[in-house]
């Protein structure tokens, strides 16, 4: 598929966005979803979405699992971001990964984030919770590594 395939999120992800980006401010999470911030690829503005990292080998990343969604396209404009959890901000810099470097990543997914596999689900992406699945999906849902500022 094309890299500017684009699928339509749900009518209801931007309320559970909203409800997810509230609870982040709590604090209550220690592990699990966090809130980046990207700057707007049109607007110039920050723009914030709840985000599930992952770990491998000491270094963190993410899947953009909708294919063309707002947050990966302006993180591919600008790749500098901030992750927030709780009271805590960090700068990253966030780096798309080539297709080949993706696919063992993409593999792991399913296990590391095992709460990605339904949202993936239901957007047709995969039929579970499937490494080969998840592997053909490199090319269409980038991997992004966040490195430190």
């Amino acid at each position: 598929m094309a890299s500017s395939e684009r699928i339509r999120p749900p009518w209801w992800l931007k309320y559970v966005n909203k409800v997810m980006i509230v609870l982040n401010r709590t604090g209550l999470f220690s592990d699990g979803p966090v809130v980046l911030t990207v700057t707007g690829r049109k607007s110039g503005k920050p723009r914030s979405t709840p985000i599930t990292p992952f770990e491998v080998d000491g270094r963190r990343y993410v899947v953009g699992g909708l294919p063309g969604s707002d947050w990966v396209r302006n993180a591919q404009a600008n790749p500098e971001a901030v992750l927030v959890r709780g009271r805590t901000r960090e700068a990253v810099r966030m780096v798309e990964l080539p297709t080949q470097q993706a696919r063992p990543l993409l593999r792991r997914f399913p296990v590391l984030v095992p709460t990605g596999v339904g949202f993936m689900k239901n957007a047709g992406l995969v039929t579970g919770p499937h490494p080969d699945e998840f592997e053909a999906l490199a090319g269409r849902c980038p991997v992004f590594r966040f490195d430190t500022v």
